[in-house]
């Protein structure tokens, strides 16, 4: 993703390594993550003091092959969403489900859905995508959930929050936080991004970090996010690896919109701008499973 430029000054954790791009399009991975560019220069933030106090929390308890919960999650149904994407989302059971294991299943396949007798779906993959929209909507907190991500190119998994105002305002005014997204052609690396007005799209104020000898499919990890009226920091495993504050992105002449109630959203996208479409190597179906979704508030 192209990003303004990276303003965390943090060092990098063990075995992550922070991948930076700049507006010229031109990535450096290296192992050095404490030199932000000038542009971006006093974004610096201390991360929210106090404790966090869990106010809910989704196990993903319940038979093999239910649904979510409905008092939590909404399922949507969409034949085409934004971004190029191709997958057509459904309320299918085949598509989100839970495994009677404790996971929420998002599983993308490769097929035409019939919209009515003889006429199929130009779409040709299905999968799933979930918000918490009317149920569970945040002004501030910590967010977290514990994610095996797919892999194969074209697959776009992603965690992540949209202004609940967003009818009303339009997007990018209403913001949106993206928790985590990953391109399935390079499944050891993920971004968590800010869009606002003026930073939205492919100018979003993004920052990459990778593992350095595994992928994000081969086993669980923990995602998280931690917001107040000051900043949002971005955390993989527990480390800090990104970092936005409301002064900084003032410096930058940029407006933050994130002092209202937004809402989550998981979703497993196909095709699309961020990773293009799947080829011939990309696994279906493909799944994206969670382990748990949780949100806190901070006394």
């Amino acid at each position: 993703m192209i990003s303004p430029g990276d303003a965390s000054g943090l060092p990098c954790p063990a075995g992550l390594r922070a991948v930076v791009v700049s507006l010229l399009g031109c990535a450096a991975a290296t192992g050095a993550c404490n030199t932000p560019p000038p542009e971006s220069v006093g974004d610096v933030w201390q991360g929210p003091g106090g404790s966090w106090v869990e106010v809910f929390r989704d196990d993903f308890d319940g038979a093999a092959n239910s649904a979510p919960d409905p008092a939590t999650w909404n399922v949507e149904e969409r034949e085409r969403g934004q971004n190029q994407e191709l997958d057509f989302d459904t309320r299918a059971r085949a598509n989100s489900h839970l495994d009677g294991e404790g996971h929420l299943l998002i599983v993308a396949r490769k097929e035409r859905i019939e919209l009515s007798p003889g006429r199929l779906s130009n779409q040709p993959y299905t999968s799933a995508r979930l918000n918490t929209r009317g149920h569970v909507e945040l002004r501030h907190g910590r967010v977290e959930a514990r994610i095996q991500l797919p892999t194969g190119r074209g697959l776009w998994p992603a965690f992540w929050l949209l202004g609940s105002n967003v009818d009303e305002v339009g997007w990018p005014e209403s913001g949106e936080i993206d928790i985590l997204e990953l391109a399935g052609s390079r499944p050891h690396v993920v971004s968590g991004s800010l869009h606002g007005p003026g930073y939205a799209g492919s100018a979003a104020l993004s920052r990459d970090v990778s593992l350095d000898s595994a992928t994000f499919a081969d086993d669980f990890h923990v995602f998280a996010l931690e917001w107040t009226a000051e900043g949002i920091q971005w955390l993989l495993d527990g480390d800090v690896y990104h970092q936005r504050t409301k002064a900084g992105l003032a410096a930058l002449g940029l407006r933050w919109v994130f002092d209202g109630d937004f809402y989550l959203i998981v979703n497993l996208a196909v095709g699309g701008s961020f990773d293009g479409a799947p080829d011939e190597s990309t696994p279906f179906p493909s799944r994206m499973a969670v382990d748990y979704v949780s949100a806190a508030r901070l006394e």
